[in-house]
């Protein structure tokens, strides 16, 4: 047995870490002491400490630390697949930043182009990278494609689903070339509420190839506060909503409540938002297992949503750069409350078109019961 200086030294966590660690149960001593109350640990643990030392090296919340760590124990494989979800979502969020960042330099700069050289570390060779973080390519962030014309589209399908209990259709949803949205609507004016909220993001016009990726997100966040305000007077309801805007490289993404988006690429499936929930607030502080929060009874609880009140709630914004082959999907919840992430990748990577891919995701939704109304779109970027 080790004393805990000793255990500390060895797996390079400090004592108040193995504490904290303790506390939460993701890394109990093998033994206390019942009347001084010093811990000692086994060698045998340095393994599960020199994992969470290591997952929280890369920014990992304790919550999902946890869930890591309990893969492990008996699918290590499945723990892998966990880690890269979860860095492809930083580096969906990085992407995301740099854009913005890039277009706020752009912005404070004036409209002369910053072309920055940058050196190719796999071949050595120099190229030039624009401000908004392309390198060759057109200026809609697509390579190839005629002048002026993207190299890729978007094809797409939307389907809706009253579900197997519920009397009315109170989601709403839309699927055009270059918009995707869902809205998932509440109280007695829901279906009005979510139909409003789509309607008004309809009207963001389509965005230019040459468009910064801020004048984009400028124009949703625009346009997310028009349906609020299209919300405004219908009593005691209101509704969710998730859209995404397609300049011809990038989604620009803007989420309010518990809809939520997705991406499959190449075989891995990730998600792009955050739900706006209590249950959710509790995950990501580490006060609740997220293997917990399917079973709590306030796990629909919103936080934010569209409901026309005295100020409209912020939206969650992000640009993902997109790829050939990439398959995104919007959907309400009442898909992604009844159904595993798992089962969701699976229809959605079962090489069908979204047509029919977005049929399989209804059936799944039906399948567990149809407990509420479904929305989902399913869109494809495939060459032009």
């Amino acid at each position: 047995m080790l004393t805990i200086g000793d255990f500390a030294r060895a797996s390079r966590l400090s004592a108040k870490a193995l504490r904290r660690y303790d506390e939460l149960g993701l890394l109990p001593p093998a033994r206390v002491d019942p009347f001084t109350g010093y811990r000692y640990y086994a060698a045998e643990q340095l393994e599960r400490a020199r994992l969470i030392a290591w997952l929280r090296g890369i920014g990992m919340p304790l919550a999902e630390v946890g869930r890591v760590c309990a893969l492990y124990a008996s699918d290590a494989s499945g723990a892998a697949r966990a880690i890269r979800g979860y860095w492809a979502r930083v580096e969906s969020e990085t992407a995301a930043r740099r854009d913005l960042a890039a277009s706020l330099v752009d912005r404070l700069k004036g409209p002369t182009e910053m072309v920055d050289e940058m050196v190719d570390e796999t071949t050595g060779e120099t190229t030039d990278e624009t401000a908004d973080g392309t390198s060759g390519g057109t200026a809609d962030g697509t390579s190839g494609g005629t002048a002026g014309q993207p190299a890729f589209v978007l094809r797409t399908a939307v389907r809706l689903d009253r579900g197997l209990v519920r009397a009315a259709q109170q989601d709403a949803a839309h699927a055009g070339p270059h918009l995707l949205a869902v809205a998932d609507g509440y109280g007695p004016e829901g279906g009005r509420a979510a139909l409003a909220a789509v309607g008004a993001l309809e009207a963001v016009p389509p965005p230019a190839p040459s468009a910064r990726a801020g004048d984009v997100l400028n124009a949703l966040e625009d346009a997310v506060r028009a349906a609020d305000g299209a919300v405004s007077g219908l009593a005691e309801s209101g509704t969710t909503l998730t859209a995404a805007v397609w300049t011809g490289g990038r989604l620009a993404l803007a989420h309010v409540g518990d809809s939520r988006a997705y991406l499959l690429r190449d075989g891995a499936f990730v998600r792009l938002t955050r739900d706006h929930t209590v249950v959710q607030a509790l995950v990501d502080a580490g006060e609740l297992d997220p293997a917990e929060a399917a079973d709590r009874p306030d796990r629909a609880l919103l936080l934010k949503a569209l409901d026309g009140g005295a100020a409209a709630p912020e939206p969650e914004l992000g640009v993902h750069e997109t790829r050939p082959g990439d398959r995104y999907l919007l959907c309400t919840d009442g898909l992604s409350a009844v159904a595993p992430d798992d089962d969701i990748r699976r229809a959605l990577a079962a090489g069908v078109g979204p047509d029919e891919a977005a049929e399989a995701l209804v059936a799944l939704a039906r399948e567990r019961g149809g407990p509420d109304n479904v929305a989902c779109v399913v869109a494809d970027v495939v060459p032009a």
